[in-house]
């Protein structure tokens, strides 16, 4: 390998080390861990809307970025319904969730302001928050009282803007959820916003599947994403804001302005998959049968405290060792896959178990059976 190559080679190689190298990985086994928690994104009913839409002319491509030649009738459909299914003044259409964290920390927070943020946030949200002008504090997670002193702290220091607290509705490798009624109270309180990342509970939580801050959309200082390729099944992500942070958003974040427009056929499927949500309740149902006896199996088998979602960590410690208990895990037909720092914080590598109506009880059960071996089998 030449010199030119050789830093990168090296960083690899401390990673492979340290049990934190990365590799693609087919699928394979059976399925817990995707976030296609409804079973949406195989369904017959959500393949058929994409069929009709392609027989009805709608094309594959955007051609161009929404400012330009980019916005179809569908994107604009799309977020039509969807500001009506989440009680929102107006959504934006993203490629992706990441996208759509980046375009919104990096462009409405100002100068003056502060962002105050829980830790654990997706890593699209540090991102934004990196590129942004207003300060940044982070925050231990699920602090109420530490979010409140340090806006409390920042306006006695002289903070002249507004606080923008950042937060997950449910926690994508916790499966936990965040204080979200506090958190809207010291929204309250100091005049400023509350941005609710609801990737993981948009179509599983709330009132029918319209996530965990349904209670709270609608406020003029509620700003909340909903992701469409998790339980929706398809790709993308809507951003629920006031009508006038749409329109700054439209002018103002580089992410939107300089972006290919999404597939107008992915929007058709967001879509169907919003009317889904509402005509299909008994899919949130089943799997909240499924997250119950999956929280029974880890609490009498390992002690392990059920997270009450269908997120459900089981946390191992040492990266090699939550490694080789995958593998094993992964040998015996099951995907589950290692989640190791900086994913998560040092010293807590863990299996995430994603909980989806693409597996049944039955299945659970051995899984469960299988993860007592492999933990016996690699104890150390």
């Amino acid at each position: 390998m030449t010199a030119i190559l050789s830093d990168y080679a090296a960083t690899l190689e401390g990673l492979r080390r340290k049990a934190r190298l990365r590799s693609l990985a087919p699928q394979r086994g059976v399925d817990f861990t995707s976030n296609d928690f409804l079973a949406f994104a195989s369904a017959p009913r959500l393949k058929a809307a994409i069929m009709a839409a392609v027989e009805s002319g709608v094309p594959t491509g955007a051609g161009g970025s929404r400012l330009l030649r980019g916005n179809h009738p569908e994107h604009e459909a799309l977020e039509a319904e969807a500001a009506d299914f989440f009680g929102a003044e107006r959504v934006l259409y993203f490629g992706s969730g990441y996208a759509a964290n980046s375009a919104l920390f990096s462009t409405l927070p100002r100068r003056d302001d502060l962002i105050v943020y829980d830790t654990l946030i997706h890593a699209s949200a540090h991102e934004g928050i990196a590129a942004s002008k207003a300060a940044a504090i982070g925050i231990d997670h699920n602090d109420e009282n530490a979010f409140d002193e340090a806006i409390r702290n920042w306006r006695s220091n002289g903070g002249r803007g507004r606080p923008w607290i950042a937060v997950e509705s449910l926690y994508s490798m916790d499966g936990d959820q965040a204080p979200l009624a506090a958190l809207a109270d010291i929204a309250d309180r100091y005049e400023g916003f509350l941005v609710i990342d609801e990737a993981h509970a948009t179509g599983v939580f709330g009132t029918g599947g319209r996530g965990l801050a349904a209670g709270l959309e609608g406020r003029e200082n509620v700003l909340a994403l909903h992701t469409c390729g998790k339980a929706l099944g398809v790709s993308g992500a809507l951003l629920a804001v006031p009508r006038v942070l749409a329109d700054y958003l439209i002018n103002r974040a580089r992410a939107f302005i300089y972006s290919t427009a999404p597939s107008p056929l992915m929007a058709a499927g967001v879509r169907e998959a919003l009317r889904m949500v509402d005509a299909e309740p008994e899919r949130r149902e089943a799997l909240e049968r499924l997250v119950a006896f999956v929280g029974d199996g880890l609490n009498n088998r390992f002690g392990i405290e059920p997270s009450g979602s269908q997120i459900q960590p089981v946390v191992i410690g040492d990266n090699a060792r939550a490694l080789r208990i995958a593998e094993t895990l992964q040998v015996q037909g099951f995907d589950i896959r290692a989640i190791r720092p900086p994913t998560v914080p040092e010293g807590t590598a863990r299996l995430r178990l994603s909980i989806t109506l693409n597996v049944d009880s039955e299945q659970i059960a051995h899984m469960l059976d299988c993860l007592a071996a492999a933990m016996e089998e690699h104890r150390r």
